[in-house]
């Protein structure tokens, strides 16, 4: 695209981006009061609502209309009900909700209003002590399940593991896709490797599924400890862009070092054009790795390609997989002999 075909940002759209947090405050403090979960399928007056809650009469029902506004409630005479939206995705009661991603962007959104900051410095201004190490963790790893659950499911049946027998989720977390794949593939077996801290929340996932007996937990860090076992399948999803290149590669020579000859090795993550300006997610996902992150950031398609190559694996593709937010898949196989 050169600039001439560039449709001019008007005044009007600039302010749009200016104050769209508005909305992103209203969505953020509606999850935090637990409001949608508390209509569930019934319609309810501001004033139950503020009673249930222990909040503010008048300041809750700005905030119900501002809700209907946004179309995730229905205001019925003085009642306000969830749109089919907000009862699929917003409430607690359903498998669909997504409210603990909802609340890790709330912890991340006070880092965001200092990024001017951290372009300054080329320095993470991000700070855990003000919502809490537990919190800020289960936010942050039930968030990763609820982003997982909304792509596994339908991921698995695509990637071909029908002749794969021991698959290594590296930083994996809760193990979401651990568990599609081996749901999709009954001779499979998997290993999440992961923090310590993640532990109990994968082993309730892994329960939650049926799969105690299929897949199991290591805990150790995935850049400084070694990963017992050997694989036929690796699968790397939303780590590199936590490190610096450095640490991208070692990680690559880590998982590979595991595999037996042939085995298969799969990037996924949030990938950049080779020129590095788009897609749009994965440009903005940059500036949230270094507003967290000593090195962090997204990687271009031919940056993990040079990385997976450094690591000999060989027959790199790209899978046709496209996730909601630009996430990628690059898959590769080892080398008869590892490097």
């Amino acid at each position: 695209m050169t600039n001439d075909s560039i449709r001019p940002v008007t005044p009007g759209e600039l302010l749009e981006i200016s104050g769209y947090y508005w909305k992103t405050c209203t969505l953020h403090a509606a999850v935090k009061l637990d409001v949608f979960t508390l209509i569930g399928k019934e319609a309810k007056r501001a004033d139950v609502l503020a009673s249930e809650i222990g909040t503010d009469e008048r300041a809750l029902t700005f905030l119900l209309n501002a809700l209907s506004a946004m179309g995730l409630l229905q205001k019925k005479q003085e009642a306000y009900a969830n749109t089919e939206t907000a009862v699929k995705f917003l409430s607690r009661a359903s498998e669909a909700y997504i409210g603990y991603m909802i609340l890790h962007h709330h912890h991340l959104f006070e880092s965001w209003g200092r990024l001017d900051r951290s372009v300054l410095t080329g320095k993470p201004v991000r700070e855990r002590t003000s919502i809490g190490e537990s919190e800020w963790r289960e936010a942050f790893l039930m968030g990763m399940f609820n982003n997982a659950m909304g792509i596994a499911p339908q991921l698995a049946p695509q990637i071909d593991l029908s002749k794969r027998y021991r698959l290594l989720d590296l930083g994996g977390g809760p193990g979401t896709y651990a568990v599609f794949f081996c749901k999709h593939h009954p001779q499979l077996a998997a290993t999440v490797f992961d923090l310590e801290t993640s532990r109990s929340f994968a082993e309730k996932i892994f329960a939650q599924f049926g799969m105690k007996d299929r897949i199991s937990f290591h805990g150790g860090d995935y850049l400084k400890d070694a990963i017992p076992g050997t694989y036929d399948v690796a699968w790397l999803s939303h780590i590199l862009h936590g490190e610096g290149p450095a640490e991208c590669r070692d990680l690559v020579r880590k998982a590979v070092s595991v595999l037996e000859p042939g085995g298969l090795i799969l990037i996924h993550d949030f990938i950049l054009n080779d020129s590095m300006d788009g897609p749009l997610f994965p440009t903005l996902f940059s500036l949230n790795m270094l507003l967290g992150t000593p090195k962090g950031q997204s990687y271009s398609q031919r940056q993990i390609i040079d990385i997976l190559q450094g690591a000999g694996v060989e027959d790199i593709r790209r899978h046709p997989f496209r996730g909601p937010t630009e996430s990628g898949i690059l898959m590769g196989t080892a080398p008869s002999r590892n490097p």
